[in-house]
């Protein structure tokens, strides 16, 4: 008996004050908000004033670790600033986990896509080493040569198209100075944006959770999607998620780190699709097949050249769709029908769809294509890709002659009756809207996307990436599997 009372009790272990996460991208993460100072030296006090009156005058004085300088804002090579710990605390009761009851959490989520494949923001003026630069060298992509346009001089030579004012002045491009991923300081920079607006009423703090879900091939495996929760998101008395997405602020960044945002209010629906609708020109296909038409009648020699010139204005939205169809339809006529047949071969699926839509499926979830070009290509294509439903526009066809009259017949599979077939579909699968998905490119499919609980901008004209939920920019369809929270592992294994 004296031998147990003397047996040293065993103390349980506990997870002391001092621990915290050095990882950027580890799961479960805060981050505190500038004026939000900790007694521990991070990365706030690193790229902010250590001397701020904010941090100054906390309870706990910040001390760098010996041997780090402070960080002025004035980096030189005798003194760079030295970045350490991240500062992102690791909490066992996370803001994220489910709310309490009788309260609710509106949490916000947002993707951040690497555009890896897009150009860098161009210099209207050239830089010296490109002005010394030996004649006929050609200059970088999207760079001005000197003999294009001279040294600071106009950014152009013709009082037609002399600016009436100076052109707004580019961001700086970030992504080449902090590396060409989603870096830390990315992320920094968006969730300090995201912290300048207002909380809801009774929220004091923002925090956030980040996920990786996609990584380049290069041996440090730099993050090229990134997921965020914030917690709580933006009030939507102040600003509708409608009305953020469109924010400057953002719109800002998106330039600045070559990234395009996506926001999501994070509900359960938004992680469970249950059908997606596809535009098919320059969406599901990287082609206008009205366009392809034209080109084979020779004479006219520009007939082709005004079809697709019809076509563009048409899907900026500068021509109303139905008659600018029907404009382009009577200058096919002659055309023989066969030819519908003969572009099978030609038409170029967009890169990613078919491992998406193999995914899709294995999903459960039905897909559809709603198509303003011709319903002969587009019944074989959806055949060929394994789509649920297809539905484009009727051309008659002489049957005396086998051509084209010119003529449509029925109605137009338009702006109105694209979004009209998409909630007649999701009404005959018992699909709630909350959990449908539109993915287009013109403006023709504006009214679908916003019928749909999610829109998505495919490389879309300037107007749809404006009004969409969504923006995509990259170059594989299959990147739309990270809206709905996928990562690639998982998404390897969908399209197996």
């Amino acid at each position: 008996m004296s031998d147990k009372s003397n047996t040293a009790r065993v103390q349980r272990p506990s997870l002391s004050s001092n621990m915290r996460s050095s990882s950027y991208l580890q799961e479960h993460q805060q981050y505190r908000a500038p004026n939000k100072p900790e007694g521990h030296y991070g990365i706030d006090t690193v790229v902010e004033d250590m001397n701020a009156t904010s941090i100054a005058t906390s309870p706990s004085p910040i001390v760098p670790p010996k041997g780090v300088a402070r960080f002025n804002g004035i980096p030189s090579p005798e003194h760079p600033p030295t970045i350490v710990e991240s500062g992102l605390s690791h909490e066992l009761s996370h803001p994220n986990c489910t709310p309490a009851p009788g309260t609710r959490n509106d949490k916000l989520v947002a993707t951040l896509y690497y555009k890896s494949t897009a150009p860098r923001i161009s210099n209207a003026i050239p830089s010296p080493q490109q002005a010394s630069s030996p004649a006929g060298s050609q200059s970088p992509k999207g760079r001005a040569t000197d003999s294009e346009i001279p040294a600071n001089m106009a950014p152009s030579s013709s009082l037609d198209t002399f600016p009436l004012e100076p052109p707004t002045a580019e961001p700086d491009p970030l992504d080449h100075l902090y590396g060409s991923y989603i870096s830390p300081m990315c992320i920094t920079s968006f969730l300090h944006l995201m912290s300048s607006f207002p909380l809801p009423p009774g929220a004091s703090d923002l925090n956030s959770a980040h996920r990786c879900l996609k990584l380049d091939q290069t041996p440090d495996h730099h993050p090229l999607v990134v997921e965020l929760t914030l917690s709580p998101g933006p009030s939507p008395d102040y600003l509708p998620l409608a009305d953020l997405r469109k924010h400057e602020l953002i719109y800002r960044f998106e330039r600045e780190w070559n990234v395009d945002v996506a926001l999501r209010a994070d509900t359960l629906f938004r992680r469970y699709p249950r059908l997606v609708v596809f535009d098919m020109d320059s969406t599901l296909i990287t082609q206008e097949v009205i366009d392809l038409l034209a080109a084979t009648i020779k004479d006219p020699p520009d007939l082709a050249a005004r079809v697709a010139d019809i076509t563009h204005r048409a899907m900026l939205g500068e021509l109303e769709f139905d008659s600018a169809f029907r404009e382009r339809v009577k200058l096919l006529t002659g055309l023989p029908g066969t030819l519908f047949n003969d572009l099978r071969p030609v038409l170029d699926v967009t890169n990613g769809v078919r491992p998406l839509l193999r995914a899709l499926k294995r999903l459960g979830v039905k897909t559809a294509v709603l198509s303003g070009g011709f319903l002969p290509l587009t019944s074989w294509l959806a055949g060929e890709l394994g789509l649920d439903y297809a539905h484009a526009n009727e051309v008659v066809i002489d049957e005396a002659t086998g051509r084209l009259t010119g003529e449509v017949k029925g109605r137009i599979v338009g702006a109105e009756r694209k979004r009209e077939l998409l909630i007649e579909i999701a009404g005959k699968e018992g699909i709630p809207l909350d959990q449908v998905v539109a993915v287009g490119d013109g403006a023709n499919d504006l009214l679908m996307m916003d019928a749909a609980g999610l829109g998505v901008a495919w490389n879309a004209k300037p107007r749809v990436q404006m009004e969409a939920s969504a923006r995509l920019n990259g170059d594989s369809l299959l990147d739309l599997l990270y809206l709905f929270g996928f990562n690639d592992e998982e998404i390897s294994q969908l399209i197996q």
